[in-house]
């Protein structure tokens, strides 16, 4: 299993990677093993797999596909998802901490509870998505899409939701995050600060 190097940088890391096929993954899940940090999974195909509880910290998930996939309490901290097919997902209570979800799609994902604390999302779609008591505290929401989303007790202080369209995004506090004038806000209007 590959190992993460302090002071390495992503792409140095990504040098030593390990590359771990989908049906190796499955089996050895199966199988008890929970533990699958810091390897690549780029491009995986784990369409409706159920891997809760799973230690995906650091791995290489870019474009990986994971719609309608059971990622409850999974361990997806500084997890490389850009561009990851996360459409009808379940996260709840997943830690997503510092993670990079650049152009994701997480429509009508379940992602209550989960700790999105730092977390990038410039440009995701989480449309209709469930973030109910989510943690987004200085996140960075640039641009994502959030019609519709239920954001129920989430905390979104330090939050980046510049251009970040929030049109009809449900029980939003946005007391502390950071707006611009090309914010959406829930009752559709545009413009200013957050406070």
């Amino acid at each position: 299993m590959a190992i993460a190097v302090a002071g390495l940088s992503f792409a140095e890391q990504m040098l030593i990677m390990e590359r771990i096929s989908v049906e190796t993954l499955l089996a050895e899940y199966a199988a008890g093993r929970r533990d699958f940090s810091y390897l690549d999974l780029s491009q995986a195909d784990l369409f409706e797999c159920n891997l809760q509880d799973i230690n995906l910290q650091g791995s290489d998930l870019r474009l990986a596909y994971l719609a309608y996939a059971n990622l409850s309490r999974a361990n997806l901290q500084g997890t490389q998802l850009q561009a990851a097919e996360l459409g009808n997902a379940r996260l709840q209570s997943a830690n997503l901490k510092q993670s990079v979800l650049d152009r994701a799609n997480l429509s009508r994902s379940i992602l209550c509870y989960a700790n999105l604390t730092e977390a990038s999302l410039q440009a995701a779609n989480l449309q209709s998505a469930d973030l109910r008591y989510s943690n987004l505290a200085a996140a960075n929401l640039q641009a994502a899409n959030l019609v519709g989303a239920d954001l129920r007790q989430a905390r979104l202080e330090r939050a980046n939701i510049g251009q970040c369209n929030l049109f009809r995004a449900q029980s939003v506090d946005l007391d502390g995050a950071i707006a611009d004038e090309g914010t959406i806000f829930p009752d559709g209007h545009r413009g200013g600060s957050g406070e």
